[in-house]
């Protein structure tokens, strides 16, 4: 059962995503802007990543293209990064926000904006191609997380501290992926040279 969820999970992501962004009058009609926006890009985020990850098009991408055919990304790396890795430090991000400081939205508003920046850098080293998740880190991501870092700024969690636990936090999981599937693909190479 537990590889099912690995497999789908992308699919009920992205309809929870257009439900929440449905609902988002309701829930979050009276928040101050910063920490609606902060919810939003919860629901953004699943809609992203129902380009990247429908039909195994990401992990595919990364094992073939960038891994040379070495399963360096699992279906279950793929969910944890995505499921506790995106939506849990959203979550997280957007509690602090609301019970600590309005400045963690920052924490939320980087990892969108670096995952934007991730997959524009991830186009040009390809020679301009596309790669899954693109389309929307274009499109959504970039505006949502410019609109963020002003209605924090606004808002006045604009501190130089919170912009750098924000992005720290932001490269922090963005490096940690790339540190995981690195050493994967090495251990897998390693394991076959003997």
């Amino acid at each position: 059962m537990i590889q099912r969820l690995f497999a789908y999970w992308v699919h009920g992501g992205a309809l929870a995503g257009v439900l929440l962004l449905v609902l988002a009058p309701v829930l979050i009609g009276a928040w101050p802007r910063a920490l609606a926006l902060t919810f939003l890009l919860l629901p953004v985020y699943m809609l992203h990543q129902y380009e990247e990850h429908d039909d195994d098009r990401f992990r595919r991408f990364v094992n073939n293209k960038i891994y040379g055919g070495v399963e360096a990304l699992s279906p279950a790396a793929v969910f944890v990064i995505n499921v506790p890795g995106v939506w849990g430090v959203i979550a997280v991000s957007l509690y602090l926000a609301r019970y600590v400081a309005i400045g963690f939205a920052l924490i939320a508003v980087y990892l969108v904006l670096v995952n934007g920046i991730v997959h524009m850098v991830g186009a040009a080293v390809f020679g301009g191609r596309y790669n899954p998740g693109l389309i929307t880190a274009v499109v959504l991501f970039l505006p949502f997380s410019a609109y963020g870092l002003r209605q924090v700024q606004f808002a006045g969690g604009g501190a130089m501290a919170y912009h750098a636990v924000g992005l720290l936090c932001a490269i922090a999981i963005h490096a940690a992926i790339v540190v995981y599937t690195n050493t994967k693909k090495n251990s897998i190479v390693r394991g076959a040279a003997l």
